[in-house]
């Protein structure tokens, strides 16, 4: 089984800031993998469990010919505090760090590029941090999407918590579009695929 965690605050004022772009990229693939008609169906459609708002099924392994069973998580816990969904999630489900994808926003890459690791450091995002404190380990698959550095002497709070600009969105948009097909891959072919395709496709942009 695999999951895959969108990071994200919850509430209105939230919705579609920078730091919210791992919901977005979530909503996005229940909506390419059929379980919804538009990614705006989620929050109406998903379950509430592991102090999160949760959705799953089956997805065809075309490189195997079976089918592996999905669960989507976006924890409602507030992004600081996200290892408090994370980890119950694992632990019912009994999947281990490598099974799991975090998608999380990226201050220190241009805005739409997408970056797959294995694991590594947080790079100080809270959510990543607090999910390592949870877990007990760093090793875990991440997917980052570029949101472009603060503008000087904007903090990088104020900025993660408001909205992409109009130029931004035309960049995020795309790439949403692109991590959903990351995610499509590794859950078909793997972390090294997913990393092989994604990451030197992006280095080539």
């Amino acid at each position: 089984m695999r999951l895959v965690v969108g990071l994200g605050n919850p509430g209105r004022e939230y919705v579609r800031t920078r730091h919210n772009i791992g919901w977005e990229v979530v909503d996005a693939l229940a909506a390419r993998l059929g379980w919804i008609s538009k990614p705006s169906e989620f929050d109406r459609v998903a379950r509430s469990n592991f102090d999160g708002l949760t959705m799953s099924g089956t997805v065809s392994q075309h490189s195997t010919g079976g089918t592996e069973k999905l669960l989507l998580l976006k924890p409602t816990t507030y992004m600081n505090v996200s290892g408090r969904s994370v980890q119950p999630a694992m632990a019912f489900y009994q999947i281990v760090p490598q099974d799991v994808m975090v998608v999380v926003d990226e201050l220190a890459l241009p805005c739409g590029k997408l970056r797959i690791r294995k694991g590594g450091s947080s790079g100080g995002h809270n959510g990543l941090k607090d999910i390592e404190r949870a877990l007990g380990t760093s090793e875990y698959p991440r997917l980052r999407v570029g949101i472009d550095p603060p503008p000087d002497r904007v903090p990088g709070r104020d900025y993660v918590l408001g909205k992409f600009t109009e130029e931004q969105r035309k960049l995020i948009d795309p790439a949403v579009e692109r991590a959903t097909s990351a995610l499509v891959t590794w859950i078909d072919r793997g972390i090294n695929a997913a990393m092989n395709q994604f990451n030197v496709a992006e280095n080539n942009v």
